[in-house]
Parts: structure tokens; sequence; C-alpha cells
């Protein structure tokens, strides 16, 4: 935790910061605003190093204020860092965008819900419009959002989901009729294996490794497919074990660890598929759980075709791990009486990603791993309340029932057509036919694809909002006019009309709880995020019925529409009275499956190469240890060696030597989209790592500008970050 307290002396936060972690993610205390990882019971201290991080950048003393923008034009602004500007404070006061000046000016509030009304209002249709919402906003945030853009007329809510486990909702819903993962911390203490798929807990979700730690110390197998070799994977330190600390002796986390080539999961999957169906033929009943196939699921002949079909040689190419191995860790599933398995933006940004996930969720079918204890699908979400926001209504693809239910508690006709995700609303603000961008938290022009053509499809906006607490990218990539709405932080109090508000999230196993804040806001002039979206929505819709002030004033309220409208959410004021919050359940996990079928699907598709040109490597973006999702807390990274470097790329020796590359070398990442534009990032370091031949990694958002924005995935329509071929030269050199 050293680095965690340096961030706190940095942050200039010991006091306020100290004092709010003793209640981050307690029942009386604040949810913790880093990941989505559920809180075990109740206790002291229940927090990582990235969570220390973000509280101390959300309590610290620093502040961006009038006289901050006036010493700094925003061309200034653009050329600092993303460190830079993290490190500069909290927002305290409206800002809104002097072209002539190129400055932010100070508005006041009135003000700027009046601008964003006048030109919402003038719009010619609705769907000119577009609500990006991040995941670390509230549940009650985030459905007074919704509700405000569906009242205005549109189902363009494009949120972070679209660029991280988009695909696992689609792959789980047509598999087994949920999107949501099917298991609890519960299952995670009775479970005898975990297959742990793309992830890395230790950089990002650090708490996840006490709950591997136990598992691991009672015997269970993890086995962990990855890249990478990465430290967190391997061993464990436990801040709170004391004699750990004292010796320095790690806990090992991977029982066996399989690194296959950028890409080669589904064949991997496909590989120990094939051998379980092998051994069950040389051995009927040894390997397969037929009461299961037969009673819960369809499609198994064709799934069973599929793998028959599917060469070993196939399977050996396309994983990059070779058949012993593969069969090595089908034995240790196989032998396991239950399993689970985990999976991050390592499987979700691919372009097969879907079909990938799918073929993760047929394994765990193969032997009746989901709906009973100790087994299940486990998608580990990012942000904190990521899965809460698309609980709420967050989502481009609203169902019929849904909106009935909206309309009818609100007395309004809701939307129907669908409306633009991310990757849409990149392509119509670029194309001049979304007009205006109001983003609810987030760093948009970083956390998106094809950095040139995102920022120059916002600057096209004759209008962009950020509601944030501290400063960002997007705040410096401007429409025509540009507000920064400052707003309050989880660990804040938020009283309205003098009674104290709570807020609730739900993390990445489906249980919703309270967060109350009690921190003295940053600045008098904060407003909370419901009363944020109450004032734009009043602005813009001068005819609404809605109670716009009474449900911002009260949350409460909020609550009670809730409950009236999501299902799962009855009773929602009550149920979160109680210590933990309530579990909302999961059907799958019942062995109720809600699709056509009325069962769980095994579902099919053929192992696809990306043809690579010569001399090609897969790159996949990461994160530092220093970072998280887009805020970049330092610039250290120190589980994989790096100091002071972001503009660093990770190579296997070997194509680094056929390169005539030496370790720091610098050099640039040459990439081309389907039409043959070139695109680079210039001055890396060349650094040599344990990854595959063919294979290299590099931190994003320095990398984002290799994403072309037409590179997706398919059906999830996911930005393909984590594949993304590329030449490697040296620095300067016509590469290209």
């Amino acid at each position: 935790m050293w680095a965690g307290g340096r961030a706190l002396i940095r942050e200039r936060a010991l006091g306020a910061g100290s004092l709010a972690l003793l209640r981050v993610n307690r029942a009386d205390g604040f949810d913790c605003p880093g990941c989505a990882w559920p809180e075990g019971k109740d206790q002291a201290l229940d927090f990582c190093e990235n969570g220390l991080k973000a509280v101390a950048a959300e309590t610290t003393s620093k502040r961006i204020d009038t006289d901050f923008f006036a010493q700094h034009t925003v061309a200034a602004l653009s050329a600092q860092s993303d460190y830079w500007l993290e490190q500069q404070g909290r927002l305290v006061r409206p800002m809104a965008y002097d072209q002539v000046s190129d400055r932010y000016l100070p508005i006041s509030w009135e003000r700027a819900f009046e601008r964003i009304g006048s030109v919402l209002r003038a719009l010619p249709h609705p769907d000119q419009a577009a609500f990006y919402t991040s995941g670390r906003t509230s549940n009650e945030a985030a459905f007074l959002y919704q509700l405000f853009a569906r009242a205005y007329g549109t189902n363009n809510l494009p949120d972070c989901s679209n660029m991280c486990h988009e695909s696992s909702g689609v792959a789980l819903n047509e598999s087994i009729g949920t999107g949501k993962g099917t298991v609890t911390l519960e299952d995670f203490q009775a479970t005898d294996c975990i297959l742990m798929f793309g992830q890395n807990p230790g950089t990002n979700h650090p708490r996840m490794l006490t709950t591997l730690q136990a598992a691991r110390r009672r015997g269970a197998e993890i086995i962990a497919i990855n890249p990478l070799r990465e430290a967190g994977l391997k061993s464990f330190i436990h801040p709170k074990d004391a004699a750990s600390m004292v010796t320095g002796r790690a806990s090992p986390i991977a029982s066996l660890y399989l690194t296959p080539l950028i890409g080669g999961d589904m064949a991997l999957v496909k590989g120990m598929c094939k051998h379980l169906l092998e051994a069950e033929a040389r051995q009927p009943g040894s390997a397969l759980d037929h009461p299961f196939i037969s009673g819960h699921t369809t499609g198994f002949p064709d799934f069973a075709r599929d793998i028959a079909d599917t060469s070993w040689d196939a399977i050996e190419s396309g994983s990059g791990i070779p058949r012993n191995a593969l069969i090595e860790a089908a034995e240790r599933y196989r032998n396991a009486p239950s399993a689970i398995a985990c999976w991050a933006m390592g499987l979700t940004q691919h372009k097969a990603a879907v079909a990938t996930i799918q073929y993760v969720v047929n394994l765990l079918l193969l032997r009746g791993n989901i709906g009973r204890p100790g087994a299940g699908a486990c998608p580990v979400r990012g942000h904190s309340n990521v899965q809460g926001d698309r609980t709420m209504g967050i989502t481009e693809h609203p169902g019929p029932d849904f909106l009935r239910r909206l309309g009818k508690r609100f007395a309004f006709l809701p939307p129907s057509a669908p409306g633009a995700d991310v990757v849409e609303t990149l392509k119509a603000m670029h194309a001049g036919t979304i007009k205006a961008f109001i983003g609810l938290g987030g760093n948009f022009a970083a956390a998106t694809p094809d950095s040139a053509f995102a920022e120059t499809a916002l600057r096209k906006c004759s209008l962009t909002v950020h509601i944030s607490t501290k400063l960002n990218r997007s705040h410096l990539v401007t429409g025509r006019e540009a507000l920064i709405l400052p707003c309050l932080g989880r660990s804040e109090a938020d009283l309205r009309n003098g009674a104290r508000q709570r807020i609730t999230v739900e993390d990445s196993m489906s249980m919703v709880h309270a967060s109350i804040g009690r921190n003295a806001p940053a600045g008098p002039e904060l407003l909370s995020e419901p009363a944020i979206v109450a004032g734009m929505a009043k602005a813009a819709l001068l005819e609404s019925a809605i109670p716009w002030d009474r449900l911002a004033n009260d949350y409460d309220l909020i609550r009670d529409s809730i409950a009236e409208v999501v299902p799962g959410f009855s009773e929602f004021n009550a149920k979160i009275a109680r210590p933990g919050g309530f579990y909302l359940g999961n059907p799958a996990g019942r062995r109720e499956w809600h699709n056509l079928e009325g069962k769980a699907r095994f579902i099919t598709a053929p192992l696809e190469s990306v043809p690579l040109r010569p001399g090609e490597l897969r790159l996949m973006t990461i994160r530092s240890h220093d970072q998280y999702n887009t805020t970049i807390y330092g610039l250290d990274d120190r589980y994989r060696g790096v100091k002071n470097d972001r503009k660093v790329v990770f190579l296997n020796a070997a194509d680094m030597r056929e390169r005539g590359l030496v370790s720091g070398a610098s050099v640039d990442l040459i990439g081309e989209d389907a039409l043959g534009a070139v695109r680079k990032a210039q001055a890396f370091t060349a650094t040599p790592y344990d990854i595959p031949a063919g294979c290299a990694a590099a931190y994003f958002p320095e990398t984002n500008v290799l994403v072309p924005v037409d590179s997706v995935a398919d059906r999830s329509n996911t930005p393909t970050s984590k594949f993304i071929p590329v030449r490697v030269v040296a620095a300067g050199s016509q590469g290209n």
C-alpha cells in the first residue's frame, strides 16, 4: 500500500482521504468508485491499491478554479499529458468554452442549463443528440438520465459497455437468455476450478486476488489463460496478511498458466472441448453431464459435429498452445466437480468476441457448470456501476416491456426505434447527423477508438457537455459550444433540501446496495448528477409533466419509479436499508432459460484467422498498474518493471532480434485500416517481455489511434482493441 500512501500525499489528501478510506465499501459508507468486484462481508479497510488511488484522487485538496483556466488556453492544455491533466485537481464550478480567447470561462448553472436546453430544442430531430454514460454513475442518476433522453425523444444512449462487455451481453443473451454473469461471491468460495480468460486482476480489479488466493489455498484449480504472463496471476501478497508482508512470501495463484496467441482463445477452448468429447467417446459418462445436456440444452449435435470437424492441427496453430497443454487444462477442468469461467476485455474486444465467449459457455454446458453452487459464467465488469447502468435502461436497444412500463409510469410515449451505440455515435457525429453530445462521466475522447476520427467527430458538434469531477482529455476536444459541469464525487455528502441522500450501485454479480458519501463537497457550487440531469431536462423539455425537481430532491422517489419500471426492484427503498443490500437474482443461475428455445444453447462458429501482412504483429492494448480505465494515476508499472514511461511496447525477444531491435530502442507502431490508410503511434520504447512470438502489447489510450473505427466485433460492434495488426519499425524510419 506504499504506492497508495504516496498517492494520498501527492493529492494532498492525507486527512480527508484517510477518513474516507475508513468508510469505503462499508454498509454505512460509500461504494468504491473503482471496479465492480463485489464486497465481502462488511469489514474495515476493504479496498485495494487502485481503490485507494481513486479515493485519493477524489478527495484531493487541489482545485481547478477560474484562475486555472485564465492561465491556460485549451490549446496549451491539449499539449499536456493525460497524467498532468489528472494531477490538477477537482473541478469546482461550471465552465463554458469561449472560442475567441480559447479558454474556459465561468458560467452560472442557470445559464449553463439554458444553453443546453436552447441547443437541444433547436435540433430538427431528437436523434441529432447523443447521451453518453460512464459506468461510474449511480443507479438513480442513470435512471433519470435515460428518462431524460427518452422524454426528449431518442434512444441514442451509448455507454462504456459498448466498448467493453457488450460482446458478453450479446453472447450470454443468445446462449443462456441473460446478459449477466450467473455466479455470486459465494460460488467462488465453493468452486473447485476457476478458468480465467483474458484478464489481469492485479491491475484491473485487485480485490479479486483475495478471492483467488483463498480459492487456491483450499485446493481449487486456477487456470490462467492470457498472452502476457502477468505477475498478479502468478502470485499475490495480501496486504492484510502480516506474515506475508514481513517475509515477502507470495501465495501462488495460477496452478496452470497458458499463454495463447492474441486472438487464439476460441481455438484454445475448442481444444479443451475436443479433448472432453474424445474422452467421453472412449469412456462414456466420464467427461460430460448428459442429464444436464439433454434436459437443459439444445444444439449439442451440431456442436459435437463442429468440434469433430475441427482438427488438432487447426487448434494448435490457431491457439499457439501445444495439444498436450490443452489436454492438461481440459483434464483439470474435467476432474473438478464444479467450475467457474471468468473473462474480461481480453475476450470481448476481438472480431470473433461473441463467438469466443459462446464457446466458453459451451465448455461450461458440457459439464453442467451453470446453475449450481460453485459453477457458472462470470464476465468481470470494469467500472463500479457499469452493470447497474445497463439495468437502469442505459442502452441503445431498449426492450419493449421496459419502454411500456417507463411510459406508463411517466405518462409519455418513449421512442421505440433503436439508438446509436458508441461507434455509431462517432460516425454520426463525424457525418454531422448527431450535433449535440452530452457525457455523464467518463472520458469519451480518450476511451473511444480511432483517436483522430473521434476528436474530429466531437469538434463537428454544435454542443459538447461533460459532467465530471476532474479535468480530462475530452474537455479539450470541444464542439462549437462546450460546457464542463462539475459534480459531486462518490465520497461526498449529497444534501438536497437539508436531507442527506443515498445512491445505489450494482456490482459485477448483481448485488445492489446503498452508498452514502459524508465528506464535505470539494466546492460549494457542485451539484449531484441527478440534480444536473434534472436541470438539463427542465431546460430542454419546457412542457414536460415529469416532476424533475421532486425527483432530484428526493432519491427515494427515483427509486420508487425504478421499482415500478425495472424488474427485480420491488420495495427498492426497503431493500437497500438492509446492510449489504440485496441480490437481484439471475434466471440462468436457477437454470431458467429466458430465450426463445427455453433452454441453454450450444452455439457454434468456425475458426477464422485474421490475415496479417508480412512483418505484422498482433498488438493488444492493456492498462498499466498506475492506471484505471483512461485515468492515469502515475507513470510507473511496477508489475511489468516500467518506470516513468507510458509509451512502451512489450515484445517477444525473438521478434525484437528479427527486427534488429534492442531493449530500450525507440520504435514506431504502424497499422493500416481496411482502405489502406496508414496510422502511426510514434516513439515507443521497445521492451522485451514474456509474450508469444508474433504478439505485442502497449498501453491505451496512447495506442487508440491504431484502432480503426470500422474494426469492430461481429454482432456487438465493440472496437477490436485487443487485436490490432501492426508493424514495429525503428522510430523515424521509412517503415510505412
